[in-house]
C-alpha cells in the first residue's frame, strides 16, 4: 500500500512528460521512503535501476551493467559487462535518444565512494551526450552531507544541473494517521508521536492491534527491528555512536543549551557544537532559537526526530525489564501512564504544522512559525508561548497554547495566554488559537466567539475542510 507523497509524484510525473532531459535529486534520511517513493513513480515506466552498492569500483561496474542488461535485452548489446562507466552511460545515451527511459542511482554516495571521478563523468554527459536525449535521470542518496555538498553543492562537478531537487522528509501526522485509518484521533496522534512519520517504522505497527499490542510486539521486545534502531542508525551514519547517543541521551533528559549538553558528555563547547551539527543534519535533533529573535546567541537544542524522543524517554528506564521479558506488567505504570505527558511536545509540533501547511481559515499570510520563550517583565520568571505565527505584511500575531490533557481548556488558559503575549512584546496585535486534546469549556466557548480568537480541538487538525 502506497500512502502520501502526492506532491512528489505529481512533481516526477509532470518532468516525465516533458520527454526532455531531466535529473532529478531525491535525498533524505534513511528509513524515509526515498525508495518507495521512486518504486512507486517507475512503475510501467522503462526504467534502468540501479542500487550502488558500498563495495568496489568493480563491483559496481557489473552491477550497473547487470541493470542496463535487465531493461537492453533483445538488443545486441544486451548482457555485456562494461569495460568502464563511460562505455555503460553511452549505451543508456543510446538507448535514450528515440525513447524516455528513466536511469535510477540509488544510494549514489556509495558509487562516488568506489569511483571518485563519476561526478566529473557524469557532469560531462549531461553536458554533452545526454543534453539532447529523453532520459530522466535520478541521483538518490541518504548521506544528507554528501548530497547537499557534493551533489547540489556550489563546488560539486554536478552543480546546476539538476532540474528539479526533492529533500523526503518524514510523514506529517496526517499522512501518518493514514496508515491507521480505524484508530482514534488520539491513537492516531500518539502513533505519530511513536513513529515520527517514518515509513519503515509504520510498517512495523499494525492497525489491527491497539498501541498497547503494538508496542509490546513491535518496540518493547528485544527481537523487534525497532529495539534498537537508534544505535544502529547512528552507527552507520556516525563515526562515534557512543558520543553521540550521550548527546542525544543528555538532550532527552532536558539539557537542551549547548553549556549543559557539553558538561553532562563531558567535552568543550567547540567540539560539542561539531557533534551537534553532526545530528541537525541527519535530522534527529534540531537548533532552535525564540521565534521573534532567529540570530539569538542562546539557542536550545531540542529533539526533532520524534522515534528518537519517544524511544529515550521510554526505553533507558524500562531496558531491565525488557530484557527479563517483565515488560507486560510494567506497561500500565512504566509507558501507558506518561504517553499523554509524552505527548505534549509532539502535539506542539502538530499544531505548528497544522498552521503552516493546513489551516485555510489563517486571518492573514504568516511569515515565522515557531516558539517564543524569555523572562517576563512582571513577575520575573520564564514565560513561554507554544505557539507563535508572524504576518508577512504587518505587526499581528498567532499566539497559541496546546494541551494534550484529558480535561477540557478552561478560560485561565486564555488568560495566561494573553499575558505571555504582552510579556513577549514585538508584536501590537494578537490573534489567540486554543487547542486541546478533550475540547474546551462552556466559559471558554462563549469568549472565544470574538473575532480575534479560535479553539481547536484535535478533531479539528484531522479533519479538514
Amino acid at each position: 500500500m502506497f500512502i502520501g507523497r502526492e506532491q512528489e509524484l505529481k512533481k516526477l510525473n509532470q518532468m516525465y512528460q516533458s520527454t526532455k532531459l531531466e535529473v532529478a535529486i531525491i535525498y533524505g534520511r534513511r528509513r524515509v521512503g526515498k525508495t518507495t517513493l521512486i518504486t512507486e513513480f517507475c512503475k510501467n515506466k522503462k526504467t534502468i535501476f540501479y542500487a550502488a552498492l558500498e563495495n568496489s569500483a568493480e563491483q559496481n561496474l557489473a552491477a550497473l551493467s547487470h541493470a542496463i542488461a535487465e531493461t537492453d535485452r533483445g538488443s545486441s548489446a544486451a548482457g555485456i559487462l562494461y569495460r568502464s562507466f563511460g562505455d555503460a552511460l553511452t549505451r543508456i545515451a543510446e538507448i535514450s535518444a528515440s525513447e524516455r527511459i528513466i536511469l535510477v542511482i540509488d544510494e549514489y554516495p556509495y558509487l562516488a565512494g568506489a569511483e571518485p571521478g563519476i561526478s566529473s563523468l557524469l557532469q560531462n554527459y549531461i553536458d554533452h551526450q545526454y543534453k539532447n536525449t529523453k532520459l530522466f535521470l535520478i541521483l538518490c542518496g541518504s548521506s544528507m552531507s554528501f548530497m547537499e555538498n557534493q551533489v547540489l553543492g556550489y563546488q560539486s562537478p554536478l552543480y546546476g544541473r539538476r532540474t528539479a531537487q526533492f529533500k523526503i522528509q518524514p510523514f506529517g501526522y496526517l499522512d501518518t494517521g493514514k496508515w491507521f485509518p480505524d484508530y482514534s484521533y488520539v491513537d492516531k496522534a500518539v502513533m505519530y508521536g511513536i513513529t515520527g512519520g517514518i515509513p519503515l517504522y509504520l510498517e512495523q505497527f499494525s492497525s489491527s492491534l491497539s498501541i498497547r499490542e503494538n508496542l509490546l510486539e513491535n518496540f518493547f521486545n528485544k527481537n523487534a527491528m525497532l529495539f534498537e534502531e537508534p544505535s544502529n542508525l547512528l552507527k552507520q551514519e556516525l563515526r562515534e555512536p557512543s558520543t553521540y547517543n550521550a548527546i542525544v541521551t543528555a538532550i532527552a533528559s532536558g539539557k537542551t543549551k549547548m553549556s549543559e549538553i557539553a558538561t553532562t558528555v563531558g567535552m568543550e563547547t567547540g567540539l560539542c557544537t561539531k557533534y551537534l551539527a553532526n545530528l541537525i543534519s541527519l535530522g534527529v535533533i534540531r537548533r532552535e532559537t525564540p521565534v521573534t529573535d532567529p540570530s539569538s546567541r542562546r539557542p536550545i537544542y531540542l529533539i526533532e526526530d520524534q522515534f528518537f524522543r519517544f524511544w529515550f524517554a521510554f526505553m533507558p528506564h524500562n531496558m531491565s525489564a525488557v530484557l527479563s521479558g517483565r515488560i507486560e506488567q510494567n506497561y500500565a505504570s512504566s509507558i501507558e501512564g506518561r504517553i499523554s505527558d509524552y505527548m505534549g511536545l509532539t502535539f506542539e509540533k502538530m499544531c505548528r504544522d497544522y498552521i503552516l501547511y493546513y489551516d485555510n481559515n489563517l486571518p492573514f499570510p504568516i511569515g515565522q512559525v515557531g516558539q517564543w520563550w524569555g523572562g517576563h517583565p512582571k513577575t520575573r520568571k520564564q514565560a513561554q508561548i507554544d505557539v507563535v505565527a508572524s504576518s508577512t505584511s504587518d505587526d499581528w500575531c498567532i499566539v497559541g497554547s496546546c494541551k494534550f490533557r484529558n480535561t477540557p481548556v478552561d478560560v485561565n488558559e486564555l488568560t495566561l495566554l494573553k499575558d505571555y503575549a504582552q510579556a513577549m512584546g514585538h508584536y501590537r496585535k494578537h490573534y489567540y488559537y486554543l487547542f486541546s486534546k478533550s475540547g474546551f469549556t462552556d466559559t471558554l466557548t462563549a469568549l472565544a466567539r470574538e473575532e480575534n480568537k479560535r479553539l481547536l480541538t484535535l478533531k479539528d487538525l484531522y479533519t479538514l475542510p
